[in-house]
C-alpha cells in the first residue's frame, strides 16, 4: 500500500472511529453517573451533569458570537425542554433498570420518528423487529413481576423526549447552527436544576462529588460532542445514524464492565433486535447528505 493510499484509508476510518468513540462515551458517562446516585439521586446527578455540561459547551462554542437576527425561540425552547426530559428520565430509568435495557427502550423514540415519517413498507418490518426486541427485553420480567414499572415508564418517557429532541432540533439547528447544543443544554439545565435541588439540596455541592460530576459532564458532553463535530461533515447521514444505532450495545457492555449488570440471553437478543431495527430504519430512510447534530443522542 502506498503512502497516499494509506493516508486515504486513515482519512476514511477516522470519522467512523470518532463516531463510534462518541457513542461509547455517552454510555461510559451514564455508567459513571450512577456513582452519584447514592448521594444525590438520579435527579441530582442529572442536574449536575447538565449544569457542568452546559457550562463546558457555552465556554467552547460561545453562541452569543453568532446570534441569529430572528431567533427561532419556540423550537429552541422545545429542544431544551426535550433535552431536559430525555436526560432526567434516562437517569431515572437507569437507577431502576440495567443500562443496556434502558438505552434500548429509549431508542424507541428516534425509531418511531423514522418509521412514522416514512411511507416505505420496509419500515413496518423495522417496527415489528423493534417490537419483538422490546418484548425480549421486558416480556419475561414483566410477566414474572420482576420489572420495575417506574423504571420502564421512565425509559419510555425518555424515548418520547428523544423523539421531541429530534423534531425540535432539526428546526432549531437551522437557526442556531453549531450553537444549538450549547443553548439547548443551558435551557435544560435551568429546567432540571430546581428538580435536583428539591431532591438533593446542598448535597450537590459536596466537594468530593464535584470531580466525579465534572468527569461525567466531560465524558457525556465535551468529548462526544467534539468527536461528533469532527465526524458529522465527513460521514453520510445514514452512516452516522447507523453507527449511532449501536449505542444500546455499548450500554449493555459498559453496564456489565462498570456496573456489573448482567442481562439474560433473551434480553441481549432484544438489544440486538432494537439495534438492527434502528440501523435498518436509518439506512433505508436517510439519504446521503450532511447529518444533523441534533439527531445524536442527548444522553
Amino acid at each position: 500500500m502506498t503512502a497516499t493510499a494509506a493516508t486515504g484509508t486513515i482519512g476514511r476510518l477516522l470519522p467512523v472511529a470518532a463516531c463510534v468513540a462518541a457513542t461509547a462515551a455517552f454510555q461510559i458517562g451514564a455508567a459513571i453517573a450512577k456513582g452519584l446516585f447514592p448521594e444525590v439521586g438520579a435527579q441530582g446527578a442529572a442536574a449536575m451533569r447538565l449544569v457542568l455540561g452546559s457550562a463546558m459547551l457555552l465556554a467552547w462554542l460561545r453562541p452569543w458570537r453568532d446570534w441569529p437576527a430572528k431567533p427561532a425561540w419556540i423550537p429552541l425552547l422545545g429542544l431544551g425542554a426535550a433535552s431536559a426530559g430525555a436526560i432526567l428520565f434516562f437517569y431515572l430509568a437507569i437507577a431502576r433498570l440495567p443500562l443496556g435495557m434502558a438505552i434500548a427502550l429509549q431508542f424507541l423514540g428516534p425509531l418511531a420518528v423514522a418509521v412514522l415519517g416514512s411511507r416505505r413498507p420496509v419500515d413496518v418490518l423495522w417496527a415489528a423487529l423493534a417490537g419483538l426486541g422490546v418484548w425480549n427485553l421486558v416480556g419475561a420480567d414483566l410477566a414474572a413481576d420482576r420489572l420495575d414499572p417506574l423504571g420502564l415508564a421512565a425509559a419510555l418517557a425518555a424515548a418520547a423526549c428523544w423523539a421531541g429532541y429530534i423534531l425540535f432540533g432539526r428546526v432549531a439547528a437551522q437557526a442556531f447552527g453549531r450553537s444549538t447544543p450549547a443553548l439547548a443544554a443551558t435551557i435544560a439545565a435551568v429546567l432540571v436544576l430546581p428538580v435536583g435541588v428539591q431532591h438533593a439540596g446542598s448535597a450537590m455541592l459536596a466537594p468530593h462529588l464535584l470531580p466525579l460530576a465534572a468527569l461525567v459532564a466531560l465524558i457525556s458532553v465535551a468529548i462526544p460532542f467534539s468527536l461528533e463535530i469532527f465526524a458529522l461533515p465527513r460521514l453520510p447521514a445514514r452512516t452516522f445514524a447507523v453507527l449511532t444505532s449501536t449505542e444500546p450495545a455499548f450500554g449493555a457492555l459498559f453496564g456489565f464492565l462498570v456496573l456489573h449488570e448482567r442481562m439474560a440471553a433473551a434480553q441481549l437478543l432484544g438489544v440486538a433486535a432494537v439495534i438492527v431495527a434502528a440501523a435498518g430504519s436509518a439506512w433505508s430512510s436517510t439519504r446521503r447528505g450532511p447529518a444533523v447534530a441534533t439527531d445524536a443522542p442527548p444522553t
